[in-house]
């Protein structure tokens, strides 16, 4: 499974800060920590309050770039900021995101097409979030049809069914998992899933085990890729041990430490 860390998002108030006052050492400490703890893929996002998010974007990438060498998914909800880190990238890219809705997806696929990205999509439009697996189903079909059409290559294709907070939404847990694994039966070669773990307990006082167990069903059910915290130790053990009762990894007694290195 692909682990892509998520803690360098403005949102957070220390990154915010860092971004802010361009503080270099913060940034490569935070994506240095991640890496080393098993991110194949860092998310990147400027937050909701930067005055300048075309500029941070570019500082961000150049920075984090600086530091590590690992693929970058750019978080933005406005094209344009996406597109200034994706011409200093280095590696190939993830775009975060798109969703069902045609402005939407006539505005990113082209983009995603120019840079070669990979490309997250959200199984919903604008009317806001599905409410059952039914609705995700035929978001994501609308999803891949348009994808085949513009020519964009669906290995590059994560379907997010969107996770919602447990506490306020608990139905949504079962239809979010049930969509995980149906979504595999539209095309071939079957798109790839991934979530934002982290909504998942949003608001809740059992965070981690939540983020825990959610991951766990998840990757059961076929789960590609998740945004989570990989400085979270018991969270990349639980993705890890999943996979190898799932026969995706070979069983070794130290099996923890090696695929954390690998």
């Amino acid at each position: 499974m692909l682990v892509i860390g998520e803690l360098i998002n403005g949102m957070y108030k220390a990154v915010g800060k860092a971004i802010s006052e361009r503080d270099k050492a913060v940034i490569e400490k935070i994506a240095g920590e991640q890496v080393a703890a098993g991110a194949g893929m860092l998310d990147v996002n400027t937050g909701p309050y930067e005055k300048n998010p075309k500029d941070a974007m570019k500082w961000l990438v150049e920075t984090i770039q600086g530091a590590c060498d690992v693929p970058l998914s750019l978080d933005s909800t406005k094209a344009d900021v996406i597109e200034e880190g994706l011409k200093l990238v280095k590696k190939k890219a993830m775009i975060n995101s798109t969703n069902a809705d045609d402005e939407k997806l006539n505005t990113i696929l082209p983009l995603a097409k120019k840079y070669n990205t990979s490309l997250i999509a959200l199984t919903m439009d604008k009317k806001g979030i599905p409410r059952d697996k039914h609705e995700r189903m035929e978001h994501a079909v609308k999803i891949i049809t348009k994808c085949q059409e513009a020519g964009f290559d669906l290995n590059d294709l994560y379907l997010d069914p969107i996770i919602l907070p447990v506490n306020v939404a608990q139905a949504q847990g079962a239809e979010v998992l049930e969509s995980i694994k149906e979504f595999k039966l539209l095309c071939t070669p079957a798109p790839k899933t991934v979530v934002g773990l982290s909504n998942a307990s949003q608001g809740t006082k059992q965070r981690p085990l939540i983020n825990r167990v959610y991951l766990v069903m998840a990757i059961a059910n076929g789960l590609t890729a998740a945004i989570m915290d990989p400085l979270d130790k018991d969270l990349m053990d639980a993705a890890i041990t999943a996979e190898l009762v799932l026969n995706k990894n070979i069983y070794c007694d130290s099996f923890l430490s090696a695929y954390r290195k690998k």
